[in-house]
């Protein structure tokens, strides 16, 4: 048989296919654990208030940096976590998915990470609550978003 360089060409989409696959479960895998921090620490917002808020966040922007990897996206940064709420919204269009409630609860939270990690000013209890609540709801979000989009490694 002669070698036309196609079997090249399938032996490196699997590995690219694969590669993805392994870089969605480990975001979800940092997603996840963020999350079950989070809920150890809510029942004492008190004394851990910012550290349960903080973990929410970090559980969103780890489920959305699964999703846009899982759904083609080059490469993920921390430098600028806003653009991730852009880029997560046209990778969704591009499927025709309509769901984007998801996309606007992780601008809403990114848009308090700052505040939250460094202001010197007290953050209220029923701040970091709704924090809190808005981080389970946008794991939800992502949890069936990424199931229902059939994304590799999910």
């Amino acid at each position: 048989m002669k070698n036309t360089g196609q079997g090249v060409s399938v032996l490196f989409l699997c590995e690219n296919g694969c590669m993805v696959a392994v870089e969605v479960q480990h975001f979800l895998g940092r997603a996840r654990d963020f999350l079950k921090g989070m809920d150890l620490l809510q029942n004492d917002l008190t004394g851990y208030g910012f550290s349960s808020a903080l973990l929410g966040i970090h559980g969103a922007i780890s489920y959305s940096d699964a999703l846009r990897i899982g759904l083609g996206s080059e490469r993920v940064s921390s430098d600028d976590h806003r653009s991730a709420v852009g880029d997560l919204k046209s990778l969704l269009a591009s499927r025709r998915f309509e769901k984007l409630q998801g996309a606007d609860r992780l601008g809403k939270l990114l848009s308090k990470k700052s505040r939250i990690a460094y202001a010197a000013e007290a953050t209220r209890e029923d701040e970091i609550n709704d924090i809190v609540v808005q981080a389970e709801r946008f794991a939800v979000w992502a949890e069936a978003t990424g199931k229902s989009l059939k994304i590799e490694g999910w």
